[in-house]
């Protein structure tokens, strides 16, 4: 609910400062007093784009201030904290500056915020209504939600369906461009799995190959000079010479007084080492036997690998994991087909589950478009318009996630006459009372948007104005509504009356706005009703509107 607005060197005013109430708020005054002003400084605080020179004359800046009362469960919230402006008690207040020099900032209890945030703030908080309604009733792009809430429809399982059909469509197209691009490389899988599968190499392979390749490349090398030192230490060199001389000195110890027991011992302790020697060398040499074609195959074998590594960049340790992936996309391939079809099949039928729930969807809007159009029509009658025809038409669209309709609400406003869009066929009265008849029908039980209707009780008189006060009375038991009106049948309807009057004072206009009391409301739906000449007839004719 609006509960208040101030207003501060805008346009007119000079200060004002209003307090609105539950139920049907009417502003009434003569024309030029400045009733559209006050909507025009409403529209400036929550954002919307209008006029540019706000400022009063004389003034270095104008402002406006409006508050609101905001329910714990008020849809404005979930704005309020996307935009970090999350507020913890009841009480909204929009605050917004115009400078001297243009420029405009705007508060949301008193931190700032861009005109953006006080835009989308005022979709949930303000409806307005009238000749010109391009963002509410005349919009087509809004006619399917309008329809859906009058149907009450539930559009979660469309939603869902359609966001299951989505991911089923995903996922087969994935899977197929997967496929197309695993074909294009197909022969070449083949090919270096055989190659892989030839050479079947093992982990820790190469290393091995290395050493021994090196060991054996090594024994080439030495060999010759081991089996030559060999010989050298054998019993035809170093040994039997040592066994010469030992026997030599031996056959002559006996006559050198044992001078010679040192070096015979020693001789045979090197006899021994010697022993040692030729055993150790012998069994190096023997170790160091290896068949020529031994080293040719190891070396084929690792330089094989090697170049199968370089080819896949890779190491030579990694071809064996490389050959089970290859066989891994292999597979894939081979089973590619399976897949894509059970694929088609999830899509297909997550294809049909979605037109099952939008045929279902369209059926219930058939039936919500029928109950609407008899609601209107039932409306229409004491507005005068009981030779009109409204109607919704539904036609296909797009699938998406809200179903496959398109609605649009038309009007033929005589029998015979070609039917169409409501701004496209409608006169200004007969519009008025169009839009209020699909008002009545469309916002009963939403009690979170404040309503205002801006003369839309234009070119209509009588019982047609009474009708259309008191289908504002009924609209305003469930929400606030705020409407600007020339009729008196509309402003007795009211539960708060405030007029508009613009007076001139040092060469300054003003415009002024007072809440009327009772006696006052008398002589104001008095002077709507008679002009600027008050009689007593008009009097008594006010009492009697505002009776009831």
């Amino acid at each position: 609910m609006l509960r208040s607005l101030e207003i501060r060197d805008m346009l007119l005013i000079d200060r004002l400062d209003l307090t609105f109430g539950p139920g049907l708020n009417v502003l009434t005054g003569e024309t030029g007093a400045g009733k559209s002003i006050l909507l025009d400084c409403l529209g400036f605080v929550l954002g919307w784009r209008g006029r540019a020179d706000l400022v009063r004359q004389g003034a270095s800046q104008g402002e406006v201030t409006a508050v609101f009362d905001l329910p714990a469960d008020h849809p404005a919230r979930a704005v309020l904290d996307e935009a970090g402006l999350s507020i913890d008690d009841d009480e909204l207040i929009l605050r917004r500056v115009n400078g001297g020099d243009g420029r405009k900032t705007g508060f949301v209890n008193d931190r700032r915020a861009s005109g953006e945030v006080l835009r989308r703030l005022s979709e949930l908080l303000i409806e307005l209504h009238g000749q010109h309604d391009d963002r509410g009733l005349l919009n087509p792009r809004g006619h399917r939600a309008l329809l859906d809430a009058f149907g009450a429809q539930d559009l979660g399982p469309v939603r869902a369906a359609w966001a299951a059909r989505r991911e089923a469509m995903r996922e087969l197209e994935a899977a197929e461009a997967a496929l197309t691009a695993a074909r294009e490389e197909e022969d070449f899988l083949r090919h270096a799995v055989k190659e892989l599968d030839d050479l079947n190499p093992v982990v820790g392979e190469e290393q091995d190959l290395d050493i021994r390749r090196r060991a054996m490349q090594a024994a080439e090398r030495i060999r010759k000079d081991v089996a030559q030192a060999l010989h050298l230490l054998g019993p035809e060199a170093a040994e039997g010479a040592m066994l010469d001389a030992t026997r030599w000195l031996e056959t002559s110890a006996d006559a050198a007084d044992g001078r010679l027991d040192e070096p015979i011992a020693a001789l045979s302790r090197a006899l021994i080492e010697l022993g040692e020697a030729h055993r150790g060398v012998e069994d190096a040499l023997s170790a160091m036997d290896f068949d020529p074609r031994a080293l040719e195959a190891a070396e084929e074998r690792l330089f094989a690998l090697r170049a199968l590594a370089r080819k896949h960049d890779v190491l030579a340790d990694d071809l064996p994991g490389l050959a089970g992936q290859f066989r891994d996309r292999l597979d894939r391939i081979d089973a590619g087909d399976a897949r894509i079809g059970d694929l088609r099949a999830a899509a297909r039928r997550a294809e049909e589950t979605y037109h099952a729930a939008a045929d279902k969807l369209s059926h219930e809007r058939h039936q919500a478009a029928i109950q609407l159009d008899r609601a209107v029509s039932a409306e229409l009658a004491p507005l005068k318009m009981d030779r009109a025809v409204f109607e919704t038409r539904l036609s296909p669209a797009d699938p998406g996630p809200e179903g496959k309709d398109s609605v649009a609400f038309t009007v033929a406003t005589n029998p015979g006459a070609p039917a169409g869009p409501l701004d496209k066929i409608a006169s200004g009265g007969e519009l008025s009372r169009f839009l209020l008849a699909l008002k009545v029908c469309l916002a009963r039980g939403n009690d979170a948007l404040v309503m205002i209707f801006d003369e839309i009780d234009r070119g209509v008189g009588g019982a047609t104005a009474d009708a259309v006060g008191r289908r504002l009375k009924r609209l305003a038991q469930d929400s606030q509504v705020l409407v600007v009106t020339h009729s008196p049948q509309v402003a007795a309807q009211g539960d708060r009356h405030f007029r508009v009057a613009k007076s001139v004072a040092d060469g300054m206009t003003t415009s002024t706005v007072t809440a009327l009391p009772d006696g006052a409301r008398i002589e104001e739906i008095a002077r709507m009703l008679s002009g600027d000449r008050i009689t007593d007839a008009a009097t008594e004719a006010a009492r009697a509107l505002l009776s009831g």
